[in-house]
C-alpha cells in the first residue's frame, strides 16, 4: 500500500514520550511517528498503536539501544515490523526500502543550499514520502511538492489549525505534530 493511500487523517501523530503514546491511542489520527521507545519497550509500543489500528513509523535515531546498521534495519523489519521508518540519512532509506519497509526522508531546511541537498538526496534515495521542517514555509511546501514526485509532509514549528491548513494548501500531504492537542483535529 502506497503512504498516500495509508492517509486517512492528515494529523500525524508525532509521538515524543510514553505519556503522548496514550494520546495518540485514543486521537484521530491513523498515522504515529515513533520517536521515543528503546530496545526493551519499543515492540509494546508498537503493538499497541497495530491494535488502536494506527501505521507505525519509528524514527530509529531516536530509539535508544538501536543502531542504524543493515543488521540492525533487518532485526525492526523481521521482529517489530513497524509500517516503516523516519530518518535523515539516504543509506538508511536505501537499505529500509530494500527490506521492504515504507521510508520517510526528514529534511531540515535551513537555508536554500539545504533545501538543493534535501532535493538531491531524496531523489537518490527515493523515499515513499518526505517530511521537511519546519513545515511552516508554505513557500519552500509548494517548491518542493512541485520539484518531488514524493508526498511531503510539514513538521516542525506549526502550533495552529491556520497553519495546518496553509501546509496542506500549498500542497503537503499531511502536517505531523508532536502537540496531542492538534491529534484532536478532524482532516
Amino acid at each position: 500500500m502506497k503512504l498516500v493511500d495509508m492517509v486517512e487523517s492528515q494529523m500525524i501523530a508525532s509521538v515524543k514520550n510514553e505519556e503522548d503514546l496514550q494520546h495518540a491511542l485514543t486521537s484521530n489520527v491513523n498515522i504515529v511517528f515513533l520517536l521515543t521507545g528503546n530496545l526493551m519497550t519499543i515492540a509494546n509500543y508498537i503493538q499497541q498503536l497495530r491494535k488502536a489500528d494506527k501505521h507505525v513509523f519509528l524514527h530509529l535515531d531516536f530509539i535508544d539501544g538501536i543502531s542504524n546498521s543493515r543488521n540492525a534495519l533487518s532485526y525492526v523489519a523481521e521482529y517489530w515490523k513497524p509500517t516503516g521508518i523516519i530518518t535523515t540519512k539516504s543509506h538508511i532509506v536505501k537499505t529500509a526500502n530494500e527490506l521492504g519497509l515504507k521510508t520517510i526522508q526528514r529534511i531540515f531546511l535551513i537555508d536554500r543550499a539545504a533545501i538543493k541537498k534535501g532535493i538531491e538526496m531524496v531523489k537518490s534515495c527515493q523515499p515513499d514520502a518526505v517530511e521537511i521542517l519546519p513545515g511552516i514555509i508554505p513557500k519552500v511546501i509548494d517548491q518542493l511538492s512541485r520539484e518531488l514526485d514524493y508526498p511531503i509532509i510539514a513538521g516542525g514549528l506549526i502550533t495552529d489549525l491556520s497553519e495546518v491548513h496553509e501546509a496542506l494548501q500549498a500542497g503537503a500531504l499531511a502536517v505531523s505534530s508532536g502537540d496531542p492537542e492538534m491529534w484532536k483535529f478532524d482532516l
